[in-house]
């Protein structure tokens, strides 16, 4: 037989495929970096395109005739418009990713659908490249939806990995990791979008609208180029499941059973509620503070900028801190602090006033205190969660159930964002109601047991 026939050479093949995981076991620091470089390659997106340049971008573009903007024949507020958007697009992948986690976890492949959600969300970011304004807002609509879809999507199967690739006494530090990691690379992107964006004639641009949406094609080829280190050291099929046919069928099956059993898993059932609630004031505040600092507190664009840099800046530190403070009194505990932080957040920034002469500085130290708990309530409740899964190797099925959470969160939170501020005609009276969210939260995790963690 020659060693040249192809049996021979796949058999070869699988056998260096077998030695190279091999070398990459559970708690390896290359595949713990390699796991946590994702959070470097997806979070310019975060930045980019959901908090800093595409929500100034498009406040800016769609801002004649009042704000008001006419969609698919209806005529809506431009804020409006963008909230409910991004409310479409998590219900979507409310809907996909138990389904699709049902399936990636019965047939092994949930790289490949984290790959599909990857390449989905970076194309639909340089698409909106394409979106230069009014007439084009269907572009940007579109493009904004299906980007949302691509990055929450691949989110999913790629905190399912959490269990896999560190042990439970490293997920507080490495889930922080990714996160520190993901602000670094996001500043880096976003600093020089900025000099483009607002010294344009140091790249000979004259063309007003062309440095952002330049801006947009980098993030998309920022994220796909960098998720290829994390692609090929992150194993698939971990498992070695051997899927019969009907997978579909069967992939469902086995996420009914997990939905199930929730049943009976009390401390998770209690977290996922906790969770929903702080994360409809966290989420919806990431994704819209932007905009409530321009159209209602009349922040320059420029100092708005200088804010949300230092949140990110602020926000590295802030997630190495906490991971050690949940290393001495808990995660719970931890967890409820950064939660007690969020609602005086949202009470300082519901009295803030646009006439105020120290404006600016209030913003700016708001922005600060927001920085120092977004990181470590991020970094916390992905390895809070990980900590209360039951002993499994259905890691995406169970994480579908904590991305769908944070998902319909985000649906009730952004859809209140946007009713409250139509209704009242003042976006001051949807910060007070977040806040609301975040007492509700601090309640519910209350009751949970620190007995219920293996790490306390």
């Amino acid at each position: 037989m020659s060693i040249f026939e192809p049996s021979v050479l796949a058999d070869g093949f699988l056998f260096i495929k077998k030695i190279a995981m091999a070398t990459l076991e559970k708690g390896n620091p290359k595949l713990i970096n390699a796991w946590a470089f994702y959070d470097w390659a997806n979070s310019v997106y975060s930045l980019v395109i959901a908090t800093a340049v595409f929500p100034i971008y498009y406040e800016t573009i769609t801002s004649d005739n009042g704000g008001m903007v006419s969609f698919l024949g209806t005529n809506f507020h431009n804020t409006t418009l963008l909230s409910y958007s991004l409310s479409f697009s998590f219900l979507i992948v409310a809907f996909l990713s138990p389904i699709l986690s049902g399936i990636a976890d019965y047939i092994g492949n949930k790289k490949r659908f984290m790959q599909f959600f990857c390449y989905l969300g970076s194309l639909s970011v340089m698409g909106l490249f394409f979106f230069t304004g009014p007439k084009t807002l269907w572009i940007g609509i579109v493009f904004t939806i299906l980007a949302s879809i691509g990055f929450w999507g691949s989110i999913v199967f790629y905190n399912s990995y959490l269990p896999e690739i560190a042990e439970p006494n490293q997920h507080d530090r490495v889930s922080a990791k990714g996160f520190m990691l993901g602000y670094s690379g996001s500043i880096i992107l976003l600093v020089f979008n900025l000099l483009m964006v607002m010294k344009p004639e140091l790249f000979g641009i004259t063309d007003s609208s062309l440095p952002a949406r330049i801006s947009f094609l980098m993030v998309g080829v920022w994220w796909m180029g960098f998720a290829q280190i994390t692609f090929h050291y992150l194993p698939n099929n971990v498992f070695h499941k051997k899927p019969e046919k009907d997978f579909i069928f069967r992939g469902l099956k086995e996420l009914r059973i997990i939905f199930k059993g929730l049943k009976h898993l009390t401390s998770l059932k209690q977290f996922l509620i906790a969770f929903f609630l702080y994360s409809i004031g966290v989420q919806t505040l990431i994704l819209l503070a932007g905009i409530y600092g321009k159209k209602e507190l009349q922040i320059e664009t420029n100092k708005l900028i200088i804010t949300i840099l230092l949140i990110q800046v602020v926000a590295i530190f802030g997630a190495f801190l906490f991971s050690r403070i949940s290393e001495k009194i808990g995660n719970i505990k931890t967890l409820k602090l950064t939660i007690a932080i969020w609602g005086m957040i949202c009470f300082s920034a519901y009295l803030l006033d646009a006439n105020n002469k120290y404006i600016d500085l209030q913003f700016y130290a708001l922005g600060a205190a927001i920085g120092m708990v977004l990181g470590a309530i991020q970094s916390l409740s992905r390895s809070t969660y990980s900590k209360l899964l039951p002993d499994t190797e259905e890691h995406a099925t169970y994480f579908s159930f904590f991305d769908v959470t944070e998902k319909l969160a985000i649906v009730l939170g952004t859809f209140i964002f946007g009713f409250v501020g139509s209704v009242s005609d003042s976006l001051k009276n949807s910060i007070f109601i977040l806040a609301v969210f975040f007492l509700l939260g601090y309640v519910v995790l209350s009751f949970m047991k620190k007995t219920d963690l293996t790490s306390k």
